[in-house]
C-alpha cells in the first residue's frame, strides 16, 4: 500500500457516528465511503494531506520512533497520539479531541526550522529506514508546516481531528 497520511477536521456528530460503529471493518468502511468522499469532494479545506511524510513528522517531533505513546505531549499527538480507532495492521485511525487539537495547534506553532532541522537529522537512519537528506528534510518540513496550519484553523473551529494512513 501507499502509506498515504490524511488529517481530516471531524465534527462531533461524525466523531460519535465514527466511534458508534461496530467494528474495524465498519470504522473504515464509513471513513472511505462516509467521511473522505465527503470531505475530499465537498469540504477540502478540512482535509490536509501529509503524503508520505507524516511518518518522518512523527518521529522528528517525538523521540525518533515510530510508536503510538512515544514522544511528549502534545508534539506526539500531531500524528499517532491520541485515540486509536482502529486496531487491524493494515490502516491508521487516530482521533484527537478539540482540546487536544487545541494543545497541538499552540505547541506546533513555536517549532522553528532550525529546532525541526535538528531533531530531524537526529533521527536514527536505519530505524527511519530511509536517507536523512536536504531533500526529504524540506519535504518533511513543509509538510510539517501545512498541518501545523491546518491545526490551527482545526482548533479556531473546536473540531477534532482524526489523522489516517493506509499501511
Amino acid at each position: 500500500m501507499s502509506c498515504l497520511g490524511v488529517h481530516f477536521a471531524l465534527s462531533g456528530e461524525e466523531v460519535e457516528t465514527l466511534r458508534s460503529q461496530p467494528d474495524d471493518s465498519s470504522r473504515l468502511d464509513y471513513l472511505t465511503e462516509e467521511i473522505e468522499e465527503n470531505y475530499f469532494g465537498n469540504q477540502p479545506e478540512l482535509v490536509v494531506e501529509s503524503d508520505k511524510s507524516w511518518d518522518a513528522v512523527h518521529r522528528t517531533l517525538t523521540d525518533g520512533n515510530l510508536a503510538w505513546d512515544n514522544g511528549k505531549y502534545p508534539l506526539n499527538h500531531v500524528i499517532l497520539g491520541g485515540e486509536l480507532l482502529y486496531r487491524e495492521t493494515d490502516y491508521i485511525m487516530s482521533l484527537k479531541t478539540p482540546k487536544q487539537v487545541q494543545d497541538v495547534a499552540a505547541a506546533t506553532s513555536s517549532v522553528t526550522e532550525v529546532e525541526f532541522r535538528q531533531r530531524y537529522f537526529a533521527m536514527d537512519q536505519k530505524q527511519y529506514g530511509s536517507p536523512l537528506s536536504e531533500e526529504d528534510f524540506n519535504y518533511t518540513w513543509e509538510n510539517f508546516l501545512s498541518v501545523r496550519e491546518f491545526f490551527l484553523s482545526a482548533a479556531k473551529q473546536n473540531r477534532y481531528v482524526l489523522f489516517t494512513a493506509d499501511q
